[in-house]
């Protein structure tokens, strides 16, 4: 091993022990993704600092509040792939996200103002799943599709799928599927139900986001991981692919020779957690809550799923870099935010499809998710493009090469993994640590059906 890569190793050794923060893997912390913001969207992490701007891929813990601005729009991800939804206008606090001592997730949420879309999917771990909303509370258990939408004097349930029942000071109420309930907040008349639905401007919103996920969340996920979230940004900005000597590993599309993961993103300070990464990639979340990023000469940067999911790292983890590659350092001192980015925006444009711009280096940054229908065949088109034009960068320590078409497993349409992908293990994850502009829908959106 030269002195160069050896000092590289040293360095990045003594970088993850530094950060090395007790861990949480032993208590009962939970944490979820925030996987989408469009437009104004500020967080309260429970820090003590107040909002702050919100961005892709933040841990979302126990105790953080959301609020939308009059153009934010927002969806957090739960570990069974179950979606909360919060249009402009909104305000939720997340009071509880836990793990009993059973096993069993516990996820209690309070919809403060504003309206938010819940798909609850209900997996078999027995999950206790709770929203507040004024003076009334639904317990879900079973599989639901609904809409909240919380005013100054009211409240309304819509039902889209499955039947629910409401608890609170109107009492018990049964809404059952394409039922509607309406609250009263001042207590004067405790609810009307009615046998239809309302249609809201974000209906459509609602439905094209669900659609995306079933489209690419397809059954392959938990051939690598026991977890739902992030599944769907996987499939559609990457692909998984055989590598020997290797197994299966991961590799977005749009890299180009020079990438690395570590390009964009923000060091984040979560108390009793310390530096968490923070990935600004659309597809950043598993692959740096959990396995490593491995660097393969010739190939470049992919990672790999590995066996362990019972706690999350917020240091991601790094094998076998690049003699220059320099991972990016977090604060010195406590409490701060720093934001990365790396990314060479000169980078030339290798392919323009539907009006967006894909560049060589991008790995998916600024893509829009579902705005192509194969992103794999625009970053094939790239590749040809910029490899003509001669642009293509020898990256630190390696040479450019293409994968062979062969060695690509997954597919964004459904199907599962092969069975030489890397086993997992089970449980929940633990806490070990923890855009663009919304353009406004149609208002002529109409209900689901």
């Amino acid at each position: 091993m030269s002195t160069r890569k050896f000092a590289t190793l040293f360095a990045l050794t003594v970088l993850a022990c530094w950060l090395a923060i007790p861990s949480f893997a032993d208590s009962q912390a939970r944490i979820v993704r925030l996987s989408q913001v469009d437009g104004d969207v500020q967080i309260d992490r429970n820090t003590g600092q107040g909002y702050e701007k919100a961005f892709v891929n933040l841990p979302i813990t126990q105790g953080v509040k959301l609020q939308s601005g009059n153009d934010g729009r927002a969806e957090i991800e739960f570990e069974d792939g179950s979606t909360l939804r919060i249009t402009p206008g909104t305000v939720v606090e997340f009071s509880e996200l836990a793990m009993r001592d059973s096993g069993a997730r516990a996820s209690s949420l309070n919809l403060q103002t504003g309206t938010a879309y819940l798909n609850f999917r209900a997996d078999k771990s027995g999950q206790q799943f709770s929203l507040g909303f004024g003076r009334e509370k639904l317990a879900l258990s079973k599989p639901a599709h609904l809409r909240v939408e919380v005013k100054e004097n009211d409240a309304t349930l819509a039902v889209f799928k499955g039947d629910v029942e409401v608890a609170g000071a109107s009492g018990k109420v049964e809404v059952e599927k394409k039922h509607s309930a309406t609250f009263d907040l001042t207590g004067a008349n405790p609810y009307t139900l009615a046998s239809s639905l309302e249609p809201d401007p974000y209906d459509d919103w609602d439905k094209q986001q669900e659609k995306y996920h079933e489209q690419y969340r397809t059954s392959s996920w938990n051939s690598y991981s026991p977890y739902a979230y992030g599944a769907s940004d996987l499939n559609y900005y990457g692909s998984f692919y055989n590598m020997p000597g290797y197994g299966m590993m991961w590799q977005p599309y749009l890299v180009g020779a020079g990438w690395d993961p570590f390009m964009a993103g923000a060091w984040m300070w979560y108390p009793g957690a310390g530096y968490t990464w923070v990935s600004s990639y659309p597809w950043g979340w598993t692959p740096y809550r959990y396995g490593s990023w491995t660097y393969l000469p010739t190939y470049g940067w992919f990672w790999q799923p590995g066996n362990s999911w019972a706690g999350w790292n917020t240091v991601p983890r790094i094998t076998n870099p690049p003699r220059q590659f320099a991972f990016p350092r977090p604060p010195a001192s406590p409490g701060q935010t720093l934001v990365v980015n790396r990314s060479t925006v000169s980078s030339p444009v290798g392919a323009m499809q539907n009006r967006i711009q894909f560049r060589s280096d991008s790995a998916g940054l600024g893509v829009a998710r579902g705005s192509v229908r194969n992103l794999g065949k625009i970053s094939r088109q790239v590749e040809t493009s910029t490899a003509a034009r001669g642009t293509v960068q020898t990256p630190l320590g390696g040479s450019a090469a293409r994968l062979p078409a062969a060695s690509r497993v997954s597919s964004p349409r459904g199907g599962s993994m092969p069975r030489s992908a890397p086993a997992t293990g089970g449980g929940s994850p633990r806490m070990s640590a923890p855009s663009s502009r919304s353009s406004a829908p149609s208002s002529q959106g109409s209900p689901h059906r």
